[in-house]
């Protein structure tokens, strides 16, 4: 199996250069890869990668990600979000290849209490989220075989993250603020590349399987609760810190204006992933503890 894999350096598709390995030959591009173009904003580039190298599977894990800056650059986001899927979508389909995409519970209103389906009615609160939407549903119209996977708060071990700010900030004062009326389900990059690799196996056996999931861990916290989390793990280990998940005070997000709204449900019902590829998603505290042991240290 010939797999293009764009956007390698991200939290995910690093995750994804060892998950997609076992399955076949993986090309991994970056945004800087010179032999072949990996670059989302080089749409002539795009096509003629995927022309060049005729994959069976497309993984897509290259997006514009920063929510804020998309309010004042929403033709560069819309650029990489969509535009560029739509090229991914239409090349796809045209050689009959499998083209896999991560999305976001940012296309929801973002309100209530009860987990988002994949039936829900769809209603961004800001650029970002409408360009995300966007490229989902250029995938669908293209008609090829693809799986969408809108998932939600990803982190991982590598690079920057939130549990990362908060041992930081946690060593260096007295209290922290963190909001504590967003709910969601911190979700690793790590299962988001494992699930894919299982996902991609069935559904290349069983094409019906092919659609939009939900792919978040289970159960469910909020950004306060996280931090108090992270660092009591993080004490647990060892660490020293300053203060402990005690001196965390919780905070309304009024209290950090932004200039993308943020959803307070980023909460994703996964009961469609589960059934469809007889898979056990774990709850998002194994994964962030495992996380923390990781890094802890370095």
């Amino acid at each position: 199996m010939k797999i293009l894999l764009l956007g390698c350096e991200g939290q995910v598709g690093w995750e994804l250069q060892r998950s997609l390995a076992p399955l076949g030959e993986v090309l991994a591009l970056s945004s800087r890869s010179t032999e072949y173009c990996g670059d989302l904003a080089n749409l002539q580039g795009l096509a003629a990668t995927v022309a060049a190298f005729a994959p069976e599977v497309i993984v897509n894990a290259a997006a514009y990600t920063a929510v804020d800056k998309a309010q004042s650059e929403p033709d560069q986001a819309r650029l990489l979000n969509a535009d560029a899927v739509d090229v991914l979508a239409r090349a796809a389909a045209e050689r009959g290849a499998l083209l896999v995409h991560y999305s976001t519970d940012y296309v929801f209103p973002g309100d209530g209490l009860q987990p988002w389906s994949e039936t829900d009615a769809v209603a961004p609160l800001n650029t970002y989220g409408q360009t995300k939407l966007d490229g989902e549903r250029a995938i669908q119209a293209a008609g090829c075989a693809h799986l969408i996977l809108r998932t939600s708060w990803v982190y991982a071990a590598r690079g920057n993250n939130f549990a990362k700010t908060m041992l930081r900030l946690a060593g260096e004062r007295e209290s922290l603020g963190v909001i504590d009326d967003q709910h969601g389900a911190p979700t690793g990059a790590e299962l988001i590349a494992d699930v894919t690799a299982q996902a991609i196996v069935a559904t290349r056996r069983t094409p019906a399987l092919s659609g939009l999931y939900h792919l978040a861990a289970a159960g469910e916290t909020t950004w306060c609760d996280y931090a108090r989390f992270v660092l009591a793990h993080a004490q647990a280990l060892g660490a020293n810190l300053k203060i402990g998940p005690q001196q965390i005070t919780a905070l309304t997000t009024d209290a950090y204006p932004t200039p993308a709204r943020r959803p307070a449900n980023s909460r994703l019902d996964t009961r469609k992933l589960q059934a469809a590829f007889a898979l056990t998603l774990p709850d998002w505290r194994q994964g962030v503890a495992r996380m923390l042991t990781e890094i802890h240290g370095k």
